[in-house]
């Protein structure tokens, strides 16, 4: 309960976030304004709670801003009373242009912005493929499973499509077409619903020739009439699981092929590109930064496993006898 809880949060918010207020834009390169006035990139900017980066400052004063954590290397000069600031470390950017809860990434962009961007992104190419596989793929299933004319020709066409390697297929297309979220999409639909269909297929061989929709035939009942009404209310069930697994294993698709340098334009945020970002500083203090995209990718994929089970329990009308 706690899992579907949270996915509803997760997507629910993921949706509203753009909307809410005080929200920065994605691809920004937000800035500030140093110590010195000068106007900077702010790049890698630690999260909200810490909030600090290190800056040295060479001048003699004394700063009164006591917002300000700074560390103060010098002496007391006895000829003027005042202190005498040899080096002066700050923790905290002077004047940093908005807050940002997770801080920033090396181009200075909001990363709580593009990580629910990054999100939005990669859930938008899961469900549109998720929805393409499952309509394809319980209309080529049934007409296969029940319409024993069509079996031969989809035979054919399943084994030649299903030796293709879906990855290099991927690769192929990624590597030929313009890198967008239409063209990931393109490339995992090119053959991802065959194996839906088969699967549909493999049910409704099971329940074909089964009494009640033998008789359905024999009293004269329309095809269209005995699939909607006999057939498909016992495939709503895998259907839904189906999906709920495919959602999850596309995003995982997008993040591998993003990886490899050719998914999604680095302008377009998904849960790929800020893996692949944090990848990068893996072995360094900004080590955090590849923590949130996993994280979500994470829960996403576990609570659609336990959703797409809910779903397959309730809608499984053996378990409403």
């Amino acid at each position: 309960m706690f899992l579907v809880v949270m996915m509803f949060v997760v997507v629910g918010f993921t949706v509203i976030q753009p909307y809410l207020p005080g929200q920065h834009d994605p691809n920004f390169y937000n800035t500030y304004t140093d110590i010195n006035g000068r106007e900077k990139t702010a790049q890698n900017v630690k999260p909200y709670l810490n909030y600090k980066v290190n800056c040295v400052l060479n001048k003699i004063g004394i700063v009164g801003d006591d917002k300000l954590n700074y560390t103060v290397n010098g002496g007391f000069d006895m000829s003027t009373g005042k202190v005498q600031i040899i080096e002066m470390s700050g923790e905290e950017y002077f004047n940093l242009h908005g807050k940002y809860i997770l801080g920033t990434n090396g181009n200075g962009q909001d990363l709580w912005a593009r990580l629910w961007a990054g999100t939005r992104n990669s859930l938008f190419i899961g469900v549109c493929v998720a929805l393409v596989e499952a309509i394809l793929g319980i209309i080529v299933g049934v007409l296969w499973g029940y319409v024993r004319r069509l079996d031969f020709i989809f035979t054919e066409i399943y084994n030649i499509l299903d030796n293709i390697p879906n990855t290099i297929l991927l690769i192929l297309i990624s590597y030929i077409m313009k890198p967008s979220i239409s063209t990931l999409i393109f490339a995992m639909c090119l053959t991802g619903w065959i194996q839906m269909a088969r699967f549909i297929r493999n049910q409704i061989l099971i329940i074909r020739d089964r009494d009640y929709n033998t008789a359905s035939r024999c009293l004269g009942t329309p095809t269209r009439r005995i699939l909607y009404k006999n057939c498909l209310p016992y495939l709503v069930s895998v259907i839904m699981l189906r999906i709920a697994l495919t959602i999850p294993s596309v995003i995982g698709s997008e993040v591998f092929i993003t990886y490899i340098g050719l998914g999604l334009p680095i302008k377009i945020p998904s849960l790929g590109r800020l893996i692949d970002d944090g990848r990068a500083l893996l072995s360094t203090a900004k080590s955090y930064q590849l923590f949130y995209p996993v994280i979500i990718l994470s829960a996403i994929t576990i609570s659609f496993y336990v959703i797409g089970n809910a779903f397959s329990d309730s809608a499984d009308p053996k378990n409403h006898r």
